[in-house]
């Protein structure tokens, strides 16, 4: 049987696997090496696989001392002494495997740490295989290193990394030891997801620990028993080296270790470090000869083996070297194990300036460093609260969520309900966020802490934004300004913010005309993304779509030199949007794909059900409904506090619906954006098109009256802002409801004028659902041969776009029409509109789904099917489908 802590998070390399023994079972002979470090688990994979095969199964482990010894393999593997050449012994293998023909399966030898194994054995494995190719025979290896004579003899390799940090927490959990998973990123990190390391680390380090956020984790214990071996085998310019590279970390260059290790040549330090594995060459154009310690976990070890006087001693001395102000005050940091408030001060000092500047994770770290530094209690209690709030707008909400009861237990500030309150806001818990800003912004003093009271609005600012609040928006925004320094982070966003407040409350000029403000003072850097995703956002508000894509995607480019990940998470769903609307639903969905995995790794949920809205709608009308389901899953499953939140659920429902001409669920889904709508920006033209779906929804549904009310409250807003895309929207809708009332003239009147406002906007979907709309009206009108022409057009958009839930809804509409009908059914001839209600009553639609799909009513539907039944001579629905599917 498996073993579950073995084969935790390996499910993956578990199928491969599988796939390379389903392909032996058809008679591919085959080896498979499995690869990776010392500790990583291709022992613990390999034997998990061959537990679970039910054929025979040949298991060997290779020793160091027998690796000269021909045939030490082999005896072990069959318990026999193999003899001759390694094609006669690949016979003598064949007849211990047993006829080919045999009823027992795929035969697989697993030979275990094969880069000891003798020569003889490997090449009597390869033999058999080779000579025997219709054998079903799989030979796994499990090897180290990837360069090596075992590996190289292998047809197919499957390399084994480190864990996630998922797979971790399960590990840890499995052991007893179960883990915040905070700390089980951390203890992933330290370990790069070695379970060995993984493993030895829950055993040997105090259950304390793991409940502490940002502890600093040793090495294993048989790792620096390791270091310790090889670096004793270094000469003693290596061992110096070793360590100097050690004390720098990751930013040291060689010219740095050098002068640390007073090595005025380190050539032949070099070489006796290499000699050890314990140091690597850059493979960096332009540092051939810089060298790095090979892992962090090889470093941590080597600070183990020089102690905490030598190492405290060695940052001292490279505090002087290094040119950087930031690293000479790390490492400062690093030689102090006491209490400095000067050190401490400037500690801060430097994290707040890390965080003006973006890099919010290493402010976090400053700030924690500052705290332990710190001797003033309301300092230290200060600097904590500032690193959970860098980890949050470094997108590391889980480690900030692990800070939640140490910053509990401090005293109540105006500073820590902000930052609690800030958390809330990103993982969508709207009433927590409310009480703790109220509560934060009641205990303020603007007069004596303007900081606190600046970043209060702000954050009041993400929240008014959260809730579709636009003039509250613009309100805290304005505070914020007045309070907070112009250049600061807070003043910075609570200006970006505040042009989407102006946009969605109906001011997009001087919305348009701040952000060109804006962008002309904060230009570049990380603090321009705020200022770049709120005029992406506003563009395509204001149907600039080709502006807003341009934009978008320098806001998401931005994220690579340190953006903020709420920020990026935005402008990966409005981008997303972008890219639908104007057809490219490929790349839309890679833009989803992304989203994803950066809202799972940052923990902030506020974007989710944006990207899954996105996915539904692609989804649903490409004919993907599970996918399109499995979206609406995703964004249910997250905290929705918030009406930005829970619109787009609401229209991924709608979409859907629609999709499957449930027009009454569309209705149903969208009457709850319109509750909504009346107190937030979800009214506005521009920044959530819903509006058409509904009356259109209302219009197909037969409430007619109730679409007529709706649309001419509609209409006068889209009218009074020149909305164009709205207003053709709308317009669309408006025509279904005239053609519905006989009014031809004036729905031909408002379809053109839709078309007219499309017209030069790269609104591709826009386009088809006008087509598409009129089409249906002229057919529904008896006008067929004009209706022909559009829903042709309408369906050549959609073809280009993959929709094919549509295509299919535009065939039926021209069969119904005429065009292309199945007339004969042997001698029985239908009409276009009996065929095509015939096709989706056989398919299980009901009456009133059939007349929502070509937009007739119900007693047009079952005229229809009672002449269709007396065509045929049946009395049923169920004759009609078995029928229809015997044609």
């Amino acid at each position: 049987m498996r073993s579950a802590a073995d084969c935790v998070g390996r499910d993956d390399e578990l199928a491969v696997l599988g796939r390379f023994l389903a392909d032996a079972q058809t008679g591919e002979a085959t080896i498979v090496a499995v690869t990776g470090e010392p500790g990583i688990g291709k022992s613990s994979l390999v034997r998990c696989f061959a537990d679970e095969h039910s054929g025979p199964v040949w298991r060997a482990r290779c020793a160091p001392w027998e690796s000269g010894t021909p045939g030490a393999v082999l005896h072990q593997l069959f318990q026999h002494e193999l003899s001759g050449d390694p094609i006669a012994v690949a016979d003598q293998i064949l007849d211990l495997l047993g006829p080919r023909d045999s009823s027992e399966g795929v035969r697989l030898i697993v030979v275990d740490d094969a880069e000891f194994a003798d020569e003889t054995a490997l090449q009597a494995l390869v033999s058999t295989v080779r000579h025997h190719r219709g054998l079903p025979l799989l030979v796994v290896l499990t090897v180290r290193d990837r360069a090596s004579v075992a590996a190289s003899l292998a047809q197919e390799v499957v390399a084994i990394s480190g864990l996630t940090g998922a797979a971790v927490a399960e590990l840890a959990s499995g052991r007893g030891r179960p883990l915040h998973p905070a700390i089980a990123q951390a203890l992933t990190d330290h370990t790069g997801g070695n379970p060995g390391y993984v493993v030895a680390l829950l055993d040997e380090v105090a259950e304390s620990v793991w409940a502490m956020p940002g502890a600093a984790l040793p090495a294993p214990k048989h790792v620096v028993a390791d270091v310790r071996e090889r670096l004793s085998d270094c000469g003693p310019q290596g061992q110096v080296l070793v360590m100097a590279l050690a004390i720098l970390g990751e930013h040291g260059s060689l010219t740095e270790a050098a002068q640390l290790a007073d090595l005025p040549s380190p050539l032949a330090a070099i070489d006796e470090a290499s000699a050890a594995d314990l140091i690597v060459r850059s493979l960096i154009p332009g540092q051939l000869h810089e060298v790095r310690i090979r892992d962090s976990m090889t470093r941590v070890a080597v600070l183990d083996v020089m102690g905490a006087h030598a190492a405290g001693q060695a940052h001292r001395r490279a505090a002087d070297i290094v040119i950087d102000r930031g690293r000479s005050l790390i490492h400062r940091v690093n030689a102090t194990p006491m209490p400095d408030a000067a050190l401490a001060d400037e500690v801060d000092a430097l994290a707040h300036e890390r965080g003006a500047g973006g890099a919010w994770a290493e402010a976090a770290g400053l700030f924690r460093e500052a705290s332990r530094l710190s001797r003033d209690r309301a300092l230290r209690d200060q600097r904590l609260i500032r690193t959970a709030d860098s980890l949050v707008a470094a997108g590391d909400v889980t480690s900030a969520l692990a800070m939640v009861p140490a910053l509990e237990s401090l005293g109540e500030t105006p500073l820590r309900d902000a930052v609690l309150a800030y958390l809330a806001i990103v993982r969508g818990r709207a009433a927590e966020a409310e009480l703790r800003l109220a509560r934060a912004w009641d205990i303020v003093d603007p007069d004596s802490d303007p900081d606190s009271a600046a970043l209060i609005a702000q954050r009041f600012v993400l929240h008014s934004l959260s809730r579709c609040r636009s003039g509250q928006l613009v309100e805290w925004a304005d505070r914020a300004l007045q309070l907070a320094d112009y250049d600061s982070p807070a003043g910075i966003e609570a200006a970006a913010i505040r042009g989407l407040g102006l946009g969605s409350s109906g001011r997009p000029d001087l919305a348009a005309q701040a952000y060109a403000n804006l962008s002309e003072r904060v230009h570049h850097g990380v603090q321009a993304q705020r200022v770049t995703l709120g005029r992406g956002w506003l563009q395509l508000a204001q149907d600039d779509l080709d502006g807003a894509r341009s934009t978008l995607e320098t806001a998401v480019a931005t994220a690579h030199l340190g953006g903020s990940a709420r920020i990026t998470l935005w402008a990966y769903g409005w981008l997303g949007r972008v890219q639908f609307l104007t057809g490219d639903w490929d790349q839309a969905l890679q833009t989803v794909t992304a989203g994803r995995g950066l809202a799972e790794s940052s923990g902030i949920v506020l974007a989710t059900t944006l990207l899954e809205w996105t996915a539904a709608q692609v989804g649903a009308l490409r004919g993907a409904w599970e996918e399109a389901d499995a979206a609406v899953r995703r964004a249910e499953a997250v905290t929705q506090d918030y009406e930005i939140m829970r619109a787009p659920i609401y229209f991924a429902r709608a979409h859907i619906a629609e999709a499957s001409a449930d027009y009454g669920a569309v209705v149903r889904a969208l009457d709850e954006v319109r509750k909504m709508s009346s107190t937030t920006s979800l009214k506005h033209p521009g920044f959530w098109p819903w509006a058409d779906i509904l009356a259109n929804a209302l219009v197909v549904d037969g409430k007619l009256d109730a679409a007529e009310i709706f649309l001419r409250t509609q209409e006068a807003v889209a009218d009074e802002m020149g909305h164009c895309s709205t207003q053709a929207r709308l317009g669309y809708a408006r025509g279904r409801l005239l053609g519905a009332t006989g009014d031809l003239v004036g729905a031909r009147r408002s379809f053109e004028r839709s078309l007219s406002l499309l017209d030069g906007l790269p609104l591709r979907y826009d386009l088809a659902r006008v087509n598409f709309a009129y089409g249906q009206t002229l057919r529904r009108a008896g006008k067929r041969g004009e209706a022909d022409p559009v829903l042709g057009a309408a369906r050549d958009i959609y073809q280009s776009l993959g929709a094919t839930t549509l295509v299919q809804r535009c065939d039926r509409e021209l069969r119904a029409g005429g065009v292309n009908a199945k007339l004969p059914r042997g001698d029985i001839s239908l009409t276009p509109q009996e065929e095509a209600v015939t096709k989706l009553v056989s398919q299980g639609f009901s009456n009133r789904e059939v007349a929502a799909e070509l937009f007739v009513s119900a007693k047009t539907v079952q005229y229809h099917l009672t002449h269709v039944y007396a065509k045929l001579g049946i009395r049923s629905r169920v004759d009609l489908a078995r029928v229809y599917s015997s044609d």
